[in-house]
C-alpha cells in the first residue's frame, strides 16, 4: 500500500511539474527529493530496497541536474539537435516564406497552445456598426435588394443589368473598403461583411460584383501599398465606380502553385509616351478572372526578371503586381466563362509584348518583387470577409425560406416541419446558420480590429462554404420537386448554382483544408516551431544556436506539458478546464474546449515532431487536423455569440446542438488523425493519452434535434435572430415575400383549419377538386363566414407557394420546333424541290 501511495504521489508530482513547465533544476530537485523520501520511508530498505534499484532511481535526477547546467546542456543536447534540424529541414521557398510571414497570429495561437486565453476572444467587440453603417445596411442595401430580379439576371439576360451597376457605383458599394480620405465609404470589416451578406441573400451574382472590388484586388492593394500618385488618381475613381477593377492571378498552369507562374515581365528600356523609359515588357495568359470582361482596370500578377540588373535587385526579382488600363495597347480581354451558369462577368485575359512604365507597378519601384507578400497579406484579411459573409447569409436564407416552406407545406395531414425525417435536416440548417453567423461575427471583429488572421481566414473560408453546401442540399431535399423546378418563383436555384463557385475560388477548399489551414498553421501558430525554423536557417550559426536554444527548450517544456495536461484533463473528464468569469450555462462547454485544446496541441505537436518537412505530403492527416482545429474555433465563437446576444434562453438549444455535434466531429477528426499516424509507437501513445476511456462524446440526441427544428420553424424572436441581417421581403409578388405572408396567414388560420379537418374526417365536408368545401363547411355550421374567408385566403396563398413554374417550349429553347412545325418545314422543302 505504501508503494502504491508513493507511486501515485510521484505521478502527481511529475504531472504538476510538466503542466507548469518547471525549469530543469526544479525537476531535478523535486525528483531527487521524492527519491530520497522513497528510500527513507520504510524500514528494511524503503521503496527502493536494493542498491542497484536505488542507484537507478537517481539516474534521472543526475541527468536532469546536468542538463540544468547551461554549458553541459548546450554541448550534449542543444548543439546536436541544432545540427540535426539544420541538416534535415527543407528550405522554405520564397513564396512559402512570404505566405507564412503574411497576416497575423491571433486566437488560433491560443488553440495551438493548448491553454486558450478566453479573454483574448471576449475582448473582441460583438456585432457592432456605426450609425452611418447601420443606415446604409437598412437603406441603400435594402433598396438594392428590392431592385434585383434574380430570374431575369441569371436566366433571361445572364447579365447584371446596367441599372444595378449604376446603382452600386453611385451609392458607393464598390468603395466600401476605400477610406473616406480617398472618396470611399471607409466602412469597417463588420459592416462590409453584413452588407455583402444581405446582398448575397438576394442574389449571389450581384453580391459578386460588390464583393470583388472590396476584396483582394486593385482597390485594397493601392490603399495599402500604392504610391501617393496611384492613390490620388485611382482610389476616387474606383470608389465612384468610374473604374471597374479585376485582378488577374490564376493562369492555366498556375492555380494553387504560384511558383509555377509562367506570366512574366522583363525589365528593359523602351519608348513610352514619346520618351525612353525604364519599364516592363509583359507576356501573360490568365483565366477565371472575375469582373474581367467588364473591367476597365486590370490588376496583374507576374514574375519579374531583370536580365541587365537595371533595378539592382538581381535577375529574378520575384512576383510583382501592376495596374494596366484594359484598353492599353496589347491587352486582350477575352470572352466570358460561365462558372456554374452564373451571370456575373468572368473570363480570360492575356497580353503579348505589352510594355508598361515602372510606375504602373503597385507601390512603384520599391514594391517590385513584393507582390506575393502583398497578395497574401490582403488575402489573409479579405478571405476572412467575402466568402464567409456570403456563405453565412446563404445559410440563413436557406433556413428562413425552408422553415417557412416546411411549416406551410402539409403532407399526411401535418406540416412537414413536424415530421422527424424533415426535422433532422431543418435542425442541421439551423445549426449551420447559428455557427456560421457566430464565427462570421467574431472573425469580422478581428479584421476590424486590425488583425489579418491568415490561419483563421483559411478555415473560415472552407468551413463556411462547406456548411453552406450542406445547407443548400438540405433545403433542396426538403423542398423536393418545388426546389428542382427552376423559374421565376424558385428561390433556391441561384444558391444551388453558386455553391461550387464559393467552394472553388480564393483557394479551392481541398487545398485550403489540406495544405493551408493546418500545414501553415502548425508552423505559424505553434508557439515555438517557427522560431526554431528561423533559428535553424539563420546564416550566422552562433546567433542561430542562441535563438534555437531558447525556442527548443521552450518547445521541450511545451511538449512535456501537453502530454501531462492532456492526460490529466482526460482522466478528470475536463472538470478542471479553465472557464471565463460569468460563463453560466456555457461553463461545461468551456471546460470541454479547454480539454480538447490540450489534446489538439498534443497531437499537432507530435505531428510536427514526427513528420517534420514531410507534413505537407500527408494531406489526409493535415486535413483531419484542420477539421479538428476548425471545430475548436467555431465552438469558441458559438459561446461568444451566445454571450454577446445577451444569453437568450431559447438559444441554449442551438448552443447545445452546436457543442454536442461540434465536439463529436472534433473527436472523429482527431481520432482518425491518430489512427493514421505513420509511427506505430506514437500512434499507440497518443491513443492512450488522448482517449484513455475511448471517445467521450456523442452527437446531439433526437430530442434536441426536434426541439431545434421546432424553434427554428416557429415565427418569432428566435427565428428572426437566427436569420438576422438578410434581406426579408413582405411583398406577396416576390417569391420569398410570398413565403413570409403565407406563413403568417397559415398560422393565423390554424384554429379554423382544425375544425375543417375534423369535419372532413367525419365525412361532414368533402374536400375534392371541383367542390367548394368552404361553402359546404359554412352550410354545415362547421365554419363561420369569416373563418371560411380566412381559410380561403390562406389556401390560395399556399397554392401559390407550392406551385412550380412551367414554360412554353419556345421560352426555354429559342430554336424549338413542335412536331407540326417539323412536318410543315419538311413539306415546304419538298415543294421547293
Amino acid at each position: 500500500m505504501t508503494v502504491l501511495f508513493f507511486v501515485v504521489l510521484l505521478a502527481a508530482l511529475l504531472i504538476a511539474l510538466a503542466m507548469n513547465r518547471a525549469p530543469l533544476a526544479v525537476w531535478a530537485a523535486s525528483i531527487g527529493a521524492a527519491v530520497l523520501v522513497g528510500q527513507l520511508s520504510q524500514s528494511g530498505g524503503g521503496i527502493f530496497p536494493s542498491s542497484f534499484f536505488g542507484f537507478l532511481a537517481w539516474v534521472p535526477v543526475i541527468v536532469l541536474g546536468l542538463l540544468a547546467v547551461p554549458s553541459v546542456r548546450r554541448s550534449v543536447l542543444i548543439a546536436p539537435a541544432f545540427s540535426m534540424v539544420r541538416s534535415i529541414l527543407p528550405r522554405v521557398s520564397d513564396t512559402e516564406q512570404q505566405a507564412l510571414e503574411a497576416g497575423t497570429v491571433g486566437f488560433d495561437a491560443e488553440l495551438f497552445s493548448g491553454q486558450p486565453n478566453w479573454n483574448r476572444l471576449h475582448d473582441l467587440p460583438g456585432v457592432e456598426l456605426t450609425a452611418e453603417e447601420q443606415a446604409f445596411l437598412d437603406g441603400a442595401t435594402d433598396q438594392l435588394c428590392r431592385m434585383i430580379d434574380d430570374w431575369v439576371i441569371r436566366f433571361n439576360d445572364k447579365e447584371i443589368p446596367q441599372e444595378i451597376w449604376d446603382y452600386v457605383a453611385e451609392n458607393g458599394f464598390l468603395g466600401m473598403l476605400i477610406s473616406k480620405e480617398h472618396g470611399g465609404l471607409g466602412f469597417s470589416a463588420q459592416a462590409q461583411s453584413l452588407i455583402l451578406g444581405k446582398v448575397a441573400s438576394r442574389s449571389p451574382d450581384v453580391a459578386t460584383i460588390v464583393m470583388v472590388p472590396n476584396s483582394l484586388g486593385p482597390g485594397e492593394l493601392i490603399e495599402k501599398y500604392g504610391t501617393d500618385e496611384q492613390k490620388e488618381h485611382y482610389l476616387p475613381r474606383l470608389a465612384q465606380g468610374k473604374e471597374i477593377p479585376c485582378f488577374s492571378l490564376t493562369g492555366p498552369t498556375s492555380g494553387s502553385d504560384a511558383a509555377t507562374m509562367r506570366d512574366i515581365g522583363r525589365v528593359e528600356r523602351a519608348e513610352h509616351n514619346g520618351r525612353e523609359t525604364v519599364g516592363i515588357r509583359l507576356n501573360w495568359d490568365k483565366r477565371y478572372i472575375t469582373l474581367g470582361p467588364k473591367a476597365t482596370l486590370v490588376g496583374l500578377a507576374f514574375r519579374l526578371f531583370d536580365p541587365e540588373n537595371l533595378l539592382g535587385h538581381g535577375e529574378d526579382v520575384g512576383i510583382t503586381v501592376a495596374l494596366i488600363p484594359a484598353d492599353h495597347e496589347g491587352v486582350e480581354i477575352g470572352r466570358r466563362h460561365l462558372p456554374s451558369g452564373s451571370a456575373f462577368p468572368n473570363g480570360p485575359n492575356w497580353g503579348k509584348d505589352v510594355f508598361i512604365p515602372l510606375d504602373w507597378v503597385i507601390g512603384g519601384e520599391e514594391c517590385v518583387g513584393q507582390g506575393w507578400r502583398m497578395l497574401m497579406e490582403c488575402l489573409a484579411a479579405g478571405r476572412a470577409i467575402s466568402l464567409p459573409s456570403s456563405a453565412t447569409a446563404g445559410a440563413k436564407a436557406m433556413l428562413r425560406h425552408t422553415t417557412a416552406y416546411a411549416r406551410i407545406r402539409k403532407q399526411f395531414g401535418i406540416p412537414i416541419s413536424r415530421m422527424d425525417g424533415i426535422a433532422q435536416p431543418l435542425a442541421r440548417i439551423a445549426e449551420t446558420a447559428y455557427v456560421n453567423e457566430a464565427a462570421r461575427g467574431v472573425t469580422a471583429a478581428m479584421v476590424a480590429a486590425g488583425e489579418k488572421p491568415s490561419v483563421i481566414s483559411a478555415l473560415m473560408k472552407y468551413q463556411t462554404t462547406e456548411k453552406m453546401r450542406q445547407a443548400v442540399n438540405d433545403a433542396m431535399d426538403i423542398h423536393g420537386g418545388r426546389g428542382i423546378c427552376d423559374g421565376p418563383s424558385n428561390y433556391l436555384q441561384s444558391a444551388y448554382q453558386m455553391v461550387p463557385v464559393g467552394i472553388t475560388v480564393e483557394g479551392a477548399n481541398i487545398l485550403t483544408r489540406t495544405l493551408i489551414t493546418f500545414s501553415q498553421g502548425a508552423l505559424r501558430s505553434h508557439p515555438y516551431l517557427y522560431r526554431e525554423v528561423q533559428a535553424a536557417q539563420n546564416p550566422d550559426r552562433e546567433s542561430g544556436l542562441d535563438e534555437f536554444e531558447d525556442a527548443f527548450m521552450g518547445h521541450l517544456g511545451y511538449s512535456v506539458s501537453n502530454f501531462a495536461g492532456a492526460l490529466f484533463h482526460n482522466l478528470t473528464f475536463g472538470s478542471f478546464g479553465n472557464v471565463p468569469v460569468d460563463a453560466g450555462s456555457n461553463a461545461r462547454w468551456y471546460r470541454q474546449l479547454w480539454r480538447q485544446s490540450r489534446n489538439f496541441a498534443l497531437v499537432a505537436d507530435m505531428a510536427v515532431a514526427t513528420l517534420g518537412g514531410g507534413l505537407k505530403t500527408r494531406q489526409m492527416l493535415t486535413g483531419r487536423m484542420a477539421d479538428a482545429l476548425s471545430e475548436l474555433y467555431l465552438l469558441s465563437c458559438v459561446l461568444k455569440r451566445f454571450e454577446d446576444d445577451g444569453k437568450p434562453e431559447a438559444d441554449k438549444v442551438f448552443v447545445e446542438l452546436a457543442a454536442r455535434n461540434g465536439l463529436n466531429r472534433f473527436q472523429t477528426a482527431l481520432s482518425e488523425a491518430i489512427d493514421n499516424f505513420p509511427n506505430d509507437a506514437v500512434r499507440l501513445l497518443l491513443g492512450l493519452f488522448v482517449f484513455p476511456f475511448g471517445r467521450p462524446y456523442r452527437p446531439a440526441s433526437d430530442k434536441l434535434v426536434r426541439e431545434a427544428a421546432r424553434l427554428a420553424a416557429e415565427p418569432g424572436e428566435t427565428r428572426d435572430r437566427l436569420t438576422r441581417s438578410i434581406f426579408i421581403s413582405e411583398d406577396v409578388n416576390d417569391p420569398t415575400g410570398l413565403l413570409e405572408v403565407t406563413l403568417k396567414k397559415v398560422i393565423a388560420s390554424e384554429a379554423a383549419e382544425k375544425k375543417l379537418d375534423k369535419a372532413v374526417r367525419a365525412g361532414v365536408v368533402r374536400r375534392y377538386h371541383g367542390v367548394d368545401w368552404f361553402a359546404d363547411a359554412v352550410k354545415a355550421g362547421v365554419l363561420t363566414d369569416g373563418e371560411a374567408a380566412q381559410l380561403k385566403e390562406a389556401e390560395d396563398l399556399v397554392a401559390r407557394v407550392i406551385a412550380v413554374d412551367h414554360f412554353d417550349p419556345a421560352e426555354v429553347r429559342p430554336n424549338y420546333m413542335t412536331p407540326g412545325d417539323n412536318i410543315r418545314k419538311a413539306k415546304a422543302a419538298e415543294a421547293a424541290e
